[in-house]
């Protein structure tokens, strides 16, 4: 179809008005400069060839051509949203023109669309006036173009819009005459010239927009020298446009019908949510529906801000048919798509800057939203991926006539709560059902008006008014549970929720053979802008002939599950803080406080020097004549006899009373620390370590060094990296380098049994990076840090980043790391 056809051209020749198509043929140059009929600038196609000052001048004929026809554009959005006002101010009255639901589907994104073009007008307008040869305009053209989502949202409605406005001009005799004769100004230069256009026709001028101005783009690049610094943005800008024109027309079809939702259905919505389904070994992002008799899966085909979602049904499987699929010892999951851990890490981090950047703009604009907008929008899309790539628990179901389905879900409790619900509705006496293509459009139709969950759960759709979530360290006491009929086995899980999903952060010892375990353990769980606990208590199978096999996991019998909100207000107050879940007729008692990050990442020396936590490090090595501190040794030994197969070791934190008991048990030099170590929970030891660098006067890279970390670790050259790291190192004292080469080695074994333990490379640089480098507060007091979540990005990544690279770096020694000494300086 070409551009600047009118609304008749646009009539099927059955007489049924199609979606609209949008030209993407870059052939087709919008004539500039001279008046075309309806008022559209044109002009002359420029010449081919022809040198750089000519080609700059025929670039600017092109602008100038094309600020014209944005001129007349503007002027006709704003005819179009001339009525909009009088016709709201009408719809709460007793006699309305219109209905509010009728206004902002006829007038959807009209407003954001004359916005972001009188911006742009208004930039482009100076930058043509004072023209010459360094005048740049890519920057506003890639702008333009990086907006289109607003015409995205503005088609998938576009077809509503011209039907509704139809429908109320035939009911309505007042609305018919302001639609066929709406006052679009004339350019400035043509005084008072006004010309009449119909609203129909007004609705199609942002379809006809987005092609003219990626055709002007082609026209721009013809006339712009490849070493101009527009060239690139300008190409940038085209490439945006010509994917936006294309996955445009991918998605219009004229046969497409909308659906409603048949009145009297007995089918229900129970539960619905979003889910990652694995499809050909790859990811993708559904929404589930639950119904009392089946359960769809549909893609959903989201517009802006939530209007007139339509979804895709992929499959939909009767209950009756429906089973949790066990798997044998030889089968296992299809590969599955995963991003390496530290792109994950990595989103998170842009996820927390941007979250900063959002604030930053709020306090200093007072109400101008334009850049927060943008901002919500690129941490929008960081969280969907992120949500799309972290699940990792299997959840299959299987249609008895032959299909299997994979979901990875981010939680036990999640994968629980579906298999729950599902079983619940099959007690029910279920006939299979068969539905025709038109019952299932119509179901799929209706998820949208059903639907309970409506946006995907990240952070980007929460309110301004709600709770940012904390940033710090929760204290947790597990005391007992009540409630259970038999003896078992038990024990606890405590789940936090972190950027959308749910991490599995602390598990409590078995209580075994028992119905009322008591627990008493404290957990210190690292929050990362979470709003939610939840614990989840399960029966430890032992019994080899009952495991139940769950796509290969030895999966234990959830007995009860439950959550709290973490309120601020609550939980932030000195105080402990106790709380009982009540979970299937169980009940939980637990306590819990919270310290903020900034509290928590303070380094506090020890005012007594004759133990080791808080003691400097050469201090604890002189006095034990060692080279490596007792401490250090001892753990590591017992991670690595016991540990090093542990699921999460050094990730699940250990019960903090035991790590305390370790803390007083190694100040004091007591001779039972080895009797205590073999007895001990290996989740203890693992966090005693860490507690002891932690609590490190300095930390083990030091404070002296630490900006030489931060600005080798940065350098992109990799031999001048390579140099620098190495330089740093050798720079250490000796009793930090070789503690720390010691650390680094057994940090490599721990990796060696990543396909056991689940601890890669980059999870361990994540649990210990901070720990080594986080600066003393007087250090880290020069840094103006204002935000929790701001230390958590920016300084953090470089810290991971540090000692990622040196766990990654082939085996380095301490021999011939001095032996190198002579031929480097030791200033840093």
């Amino acid at each position: 179809m070409v551009s600047g056809d009118t609304a008749e051209d646009r009539k099927s020749q059955d007489g049924s008005e199609t979606m609209p198509f949008i030209d993407e043929s870059p052939t087709m140059s919008p004539h500039l400069c001279a008046q075309g009929q309806d008022g559209e600038a044109v002009s002359p196609t420029p010449p081919e060839g022809g040198d750089t000052e000519k080609g700059l001048e025929m670039k600017k004929l092109v602008l100038s051509g094309f600020l014209a026809s944005e001129e007349i554009y503007i002027n006709q959005l704003e005819a179009l949203l001339l009525p909009m006002k009088p016709l709201k101010a009408t719809a709460t009255t007793s006699k309305p023109v219109l209905t509010m639901e009728q206004i902002d589907t006829i007038f959807f994104m009209i407003q954001d669309i004359f916005e972001i073009h009188k911006e742009f007008y208004d930039a482009l307008s100076p930058n043509i006036q004072q023209w010459d040869e360094k005048v740049t305009v890519g920057h506003l053209f890639q702008k333009l173009a990086s907006q289109l989502g607003v015409y995205k949202a503005f088609v998938d409605n576009y077809k509503m819009a011209v039907e509704t406005a139809e429908k109320c001009s035939q009911a309505n005799s007042q609305f018919q005459k302001i639609s066929e004769n709406l006052k679009v100004k004339g350019p400035k230069e043509s005084k008072d010239c006004t010309t009449s256009a119909t609203m129909e026709a007004l609705l199609y001028k942002p379809i006809d927009r987005v092609t003219r101005s990626t055709l002007v783009l082609h026209d721009l690049l013809k006339h712009t020298p490849k070493d101009h610094p527009d060239f690139p943005l300008l190409q940038d800008a085209l490439r945006i446009s010509q994917n936006f024109l294309s996955s445009i027309n991918e998605e219009i079809d004229p046969r497409r019908t909308a659906v409603t939702t048949p009145k009297g259905e007995v089918r229900q919505l129970v539960k619905d949510g979003f889910l990652v389904e694995v499809s050909e070994g790859t990811r993708k992002l559904r929404h589930v529906f639950l119904f009392t008799d089946l359960l769809l899966c549909a893609k959903m085909k989201k517009t802006a801000v939530g209007k007139h979602q339509q979804y895709e049904c992929k499959w939909y499987i009767p209950l009756a048919d429906l089973s949790f699929q066990t798997l044998d010892d030889s089968d296992s999951l299809p590969h599955v798509q995963t991003l390496p851990e530290h792109e994950i890490e990595e989103m998170k981090i842009k996820i927390s800057i941007i979250k900063s950047d959002i604030q930053k703009e709020k306090k200093a604009q007072k109400g101008q939203s334009r850049n927060v907008d943008r901002l919500r929008k690129k941490m929008n899309e960081q969280e969907s991926c992120l949500l799309l790539h972290s699940p990792t628990i299997p959840f299959r179901i299987h249609n008895k006539h032959g299909k299997s389905y994979l979901f990875l879900l981010s939680s036990d409790y999640e994968r629980s709560e579906w298999r729950e619900s599902i079983q619940k509705l099959q007690k029910k006496d279920l006939q299979a059902c068969v539905l025709s293509s038109v019952e299932l459009q119509v179901l799929t139709g209706s998820c949208f008006k059903l639907r309970t969950v409506h946006n995907i759960p990240v952070t980007s759709n929460k309110d301004d008014e709600e709770s940012p979530g904390l940033y710090g360290f929760l204290h947790v006491i597990v005391h007992k549970a009540t409630g259970f009929k038999e003896s078992a086995n038990l024990y606890c899980t405590l789940e936090v929720d972190s950027f959308g999903y749910f991490v599995s952060k602390a598990k409590t010892r078995v209580f075994r053979d028992t119905t009322e375990p008591q627990w008493n353990e404290e957990f210190e769980i690292e929050l990362e802008g979470s709003q939610c606990l939840r614990i989840l208590c399960y029966e430890k199978c032992y019994d080899k002939t009952k495991l139940n096999k769950d796509d290969n996991e030895i999966v234990d019998k959830i007995m009860g599950k439950g959550q709290v909100q973490l309120d601020p207000q609550t939980v932030q107050s000195k105080n402990w803080h106790m709380d009982v879940i009540e979970m299937n007729g169980i009940k939980v008692e637990f306590s819990m406080k919270f310290t903020s990050r900034d509290l928590s990442l303070k380094r506090t020396p020890s005012k007594k020097q004759s133990g080791v936590f808080g003691v400097k490090i050469s201090v604890v090595t002189k006095r034990e004549r060692s080279k490596v501190p007792y401490i250090v040794r001892q753990c590591i030994e017992e991670v690595e006899k016991r540990g090093i197969d542990e699921v999460g070791i050094y990730r699940i934190s250990g019960v903090a009373t035991d790590i305390q008991a370790l803390k007083a048990a190694f100040d004091a030099n007591t001779k039972d620390i080895l009797m205590m170590l073999s007895d001990m929970d290996i989740n203890a030891i693992a966090g005693t370590l860490k507690l002891y660098f932690r609590e490190l006067p300095e930390p083990l890279l030091t404070d002296r060094l630490y900006p030489a970390f931060m600005e080798g670790i940065a350098l992109s050259d990799p031999a001048a990296k390579e140099n620098c790291m190495m330089h740093l190192l050798r720079s250490l004292p000796d009793p930090n380098l070789i503690t720390f080469l010691t650390l680094l080695e057994h940090l490599k074994r721990v990796a060696e049994k990543e396909p056991v333990n689940k601890m890669s490379l980059h999870n361990l640089a994540t649990v210990f990076g901070p720990t080594l480098l986080r600066p003393s507060e007087s250090e880290s007091s020069k840094a103006h840090i204002t935000l929790a979540s701001d230390i958590w990005s920016h300084d953090v990544m470089a810290q991971v980043q540090v000692l990622l690279y040196y766990l990654q770096h082939p085996p380095i020694s301490f021999a011939e790391l001095k032996k190198n000494t002579l031929y480097f300086s030791t200033d840093v």
